[in-house]
């Protein structure tokens, strides 16, 4: 299993344990889910999260 699936399913099992339900719950499982396949894509491209906040944290100075 790639990370990038690992994510998704972690992200939407986060979903579900938030709140199940309803059209609400659709909402947060997609935005979680989408939330974990991004961050799993970038961790198999090698990219390193906290590389990304640092640099979006220089450019608000």
């Amino acid at each position: 299993m790639s990370r990038s699936l690992a994510g998704v399913a972690v992200g939407m099992a986060l979903g579900f344990a938030a709140w199940f339900g309803g059209f609400a719950a659709f909402l947060l499982v997609a935005a979680l889910g989408a939330l974990g396949g991004v961050v799993g894509h970038l961790w198999d491209a090698g990219t390193d999260p906290r590389d990304l906040l640092a640099r979006w944290t220089r450019e608000r100075r």
